[in-house]
């Protein structure tokens, strides 16, 4: 994976670097020797360390520590890419609705705080980071059962939902942003199903060759990254490049 149409000396930062894709897109981006600085952002420290790497507490749930987060980052640097890898389905209290009769507002409340709410404020606090005389983007993780009209099965209330208004962020975001920097990018990504903690109870019924490692899911999305253009800003993508219709 080549990040060529970036150029090189890379300030990068990655939201959610402790999860299994944080930690994997952290791995690859310092085997890269265009990168510069890599921030770390999450609410624990990474286990990865490295002399490019530079952690940061970060909490998606409380503002004032995504605030503190991005004043981390010296006024002076400017961020060429921003990747959100962060997300939640399923936790020792909670698990995704089969039905009407499973809903709860606390459920709400959860997912909404991380998969929607907390990306959002990332977006308020981050993308003023961004360069704005050269390209640079911002990825934020979604998922196809985010998709409206590509809902056929129904289920996860709380998670399609949260993921749906997410990518309606990411559109607004793109709009607003395109009006002062002309270079960036504003995405959704869908990494596909990953082996990792979020889909580890569901992964029964993947097939073995749609079950992606980590490290191949972040391959696949940095490639979609770097070849991402501004004219795609506001779009949902999965990990091969091919858009997704809200």
């Amino acid at each position: 994976m080549s990040l060529e149409n970036f150029g090189t000396n890379l300030n990068i930062a990655v939201i959610g670097a402790s999860g299994g894709i944080g930690d994997a897109f952290l791995k690859r981006l310092i085997q890269s020797n265009q990168v510069e600085t890599l921030y770390g952002f999450s609410r624990k420290a990474p286990l990865l360390t490295h002399k490019t790497l530079m952690y940061h507490p970060l909490d998606l749930t409380n503002e004032s520590s995504i605030k503190a987060a991005a004043r981390a980052i010296p006024d002076h640097i400017k961020l060429d890419m921003i990747i959100v890898a962060t997300g939640i389905l399923h936790d020792d209290d909670l698990q995704p609705e089969k039905g009407l009769r499973d809903l709860s507002l606390r459920h709400f409340q959860d997912v909404f705080a991380i998969n929607s709410f907390g990306p959002a404020l990332v977006m308020k606090y981050f993308l003023p980071k961004l360069h704005k005389d050269k390209r640079s983007v911002f990825a934020a993780l979604s998922a196809r059962v985010g998709s409206i009209s590509d809902n056929r099965l129904g289920g996860w209330y709380a998670y399609r939902a949260s993921k749906a208004a997410l990518n309606m962020l990411i559109k607004n975001a793109a709009i607003e942003i395109a009006r002062r920097y002309k270079h960036s990018v504003i995405i959704g990504l869908h990494p596909g199903t990953v082996d990792t903690n979020l889909s580890k109870p569901f992964q029964g019924s993947v097939p073995h060759q749609t079950l992606f490692s980590p490290e191949y899911a972040v391959e696949k999305m940095l490639s979609v990254i770097n070849e991402i253009t501004v004219e795609q800003s506001g779009k949902i993508f999965d990990y091969a490049g091919e858009e997704i219709i809200p």
